[in-house]
């Protein structure tokens, strides 16, 4: 286990957790704002690969999010590099499936993942990228302590980069 919040355990995803996964890659309302838009099970299987792959390379990876009570796959949170306007940023991303929307579990695991980054040597800031019609992510986003941001095009879409430095979070 990596962390824990109240009504959360976070953890490594593993290959056993693809049949979950998949299913939450695979709904259009919660890939709506996804650059991979919604995944089918193949596609899905090279996402967990890859997720797999970049602990390994960087040592940061989303997370898996499990329900303290029903030890169900809630969905994920966690940092990964991303290439943002030339630079590589950590990018904080989160994602739930619908069942748990609107219960305050993105901005409570976003809060723990930035604990636990921030705990770690290696990672000075963090980045979250939203498109502008996301007010839900925006306001998981400033709960988790995110205040300011700039606009900028990412893959040609029109974002709001929000950037949160070590020293803001411990704070």
């Amino acid at each position: 286990m990596i962390g824990a919040t109240r009504r959360l355990l976070l953890r490594p995803f593993t290959p056993a957790d693809l049949d979950e996964l998949a299913a939450l890659l695979a709904d259009p309302d919660v890939m709506q704002h996804s650059l991979s838009g919604v995944c089918d099970r193949e596609r899905s299987a090279a996402w967990l690969d890859g997720l797999l792959a970049c602990y390994e390379t960087h040592g940061v990876r989303l997370w898996a999010l499990i329900a303290r009570d029903s030890h169900e796959l809630v969905g994920f949170c966690g940092v990964v590099p991303e290439e943002v306007q030339g630079q590589q940023e950590f990018n904080l991303g989160y994602r739930l499936a619908r069942r748990y929307w609107g219960q305050g579990l993105a901005a409570e695991a976003a809060q723990e993942v930035l604990r636990i980054v921030f705990a770690g040597p290696d990672i000075d800031s963090v980045v979250v990228i939203i498109e502008p019609d996301h007010p839900a992510s925006m306001r998981v986003a400033e709960k988790a302590g995110f205040s300011r941001f700039e606009r900028i095009d990412f893959h040609d879409r029109p974002v709001q980069l929000y950037r949160m430095s070590r020293a803001q979070c411990q704070a």
